[in-house]
């Protein structure tokens, strides 16, 4: 993972080590308001795709066309940043049938394990929390979820008294209860900063990524562009849902150039922070 990537923007254009990159820089702006910062991250491809619309059994729907381990680092450190990982029931199914592109906890592979000393270093616990959306509560929790003392939340509008609530109250899961038909994104992160909760990392998916765009609680995105078309038109793009009432508008925060990925067809690297109004 030793080769440089090139910095765009901001100018001048500087070489720098993929590895470490958003550990290095500030999250968090400085002058940032006393509430959460929520920030999400997808790598797609030119055309817009994230995943595909299918994917052969036990195989992850986002294509090695698409996934790279250059940009997953990048995801890892991000994730090693966060106070809380926000993911959909979806996710758990996807988890559950082994088409998820890849399992919680975080840095289970030992390319990632020197982020688990940077956490420690930062006076973090060894793991984020998680806490899941799910509407039906048709999801199975790892048992592994709960190691090093990680706290999960179920953000659900289902009936207390169901069965499926029953059952995950068997669980070492916290669930907490929304009124209405869905958990809206403001009501959920008013929940998780009740809790204390600061930093706040969505890797849920299209979804929940429209959640949080349409309540106007979506502070950052990171995306990560491989340079490839791969068509595909019911595959996912990273926006998913209704049109936003509101449009949310970005300024570009930095640019990175990987030329090495892909066997060299290369991705760029992204950060656009919401403009506040």
């Amino acid at each position: 993972m030793s080769k440089e990537i090139i910095q765009l923007f901001p100018a001048p254009a500087t070489p720098i080590e993929l590895q470490g990159l958003y550990l290095s820089i500030p999250l968090v702006p400085s002058d940032w308001p006393d509430r959460p910062f929520v920030y999400s991250n997808f790598a797609a491809s030119i055309d817009g795709r994230i995943a595909m619309s299918s994917a052969p059994p036990g195989r992850s729907r986002v294509p090695d066309t698409i996934a790279n381990p250059r940009d997953w680092r990048l995801f890892q450190e991000l994730a090693a940043r966060a106070d809380i990982l926000l993911c959909s029931g979806n996710y758990l199914r996807e988890l559950e049938a082994g088409t998820a592109q890849a399992e919680l906890p975080l840095c289970n592979q030992p390319a990632h394990a020197d982020l688990l000393g940077w956490r420690r270093a930062q006076g973090l616990p060894p793991q984020p929390d998680v806490a899941v959306f799910s509407n039906s509560l048709n999801i199975e929790i790892p048992p592994r979820w709960f190691d090093d003392g990680r706290r999960v939340f179920v953000l659900t509008t289902a009936d207390p008294a169901s069965p499926a609530a029953m059952r995950l109250r068997q669980t070492d899961a916290t669930i907490q209860y929304f009124p209405g038909a869905t958990v809206g994104g403001a009501a959920a992160i008013e929940f998780l900063a009740s809790r204390g909760y600061r930093r706040i990392y969505s890797i849920g998916g299209p979804y929940v990524f429209h959640t949080l765009a349409a309540a106007g609680v979506l502070d950052t995105l990171f995306l990560t562009t491989v340079h490839r078309l791969v068509g595909d038109s019911a595959a996912p793009g990273i926006l998913e849902g209704a049109a936003l009432s509101i449009p949310l508008d970005f300024q570009l925060r930095s640019l990175y150039y990987d030329a090495h990925s892909h066997g060299g067809i290369g991705q760029t690297f992204a950060r656009y922070d919401r403009i506040q109004r």
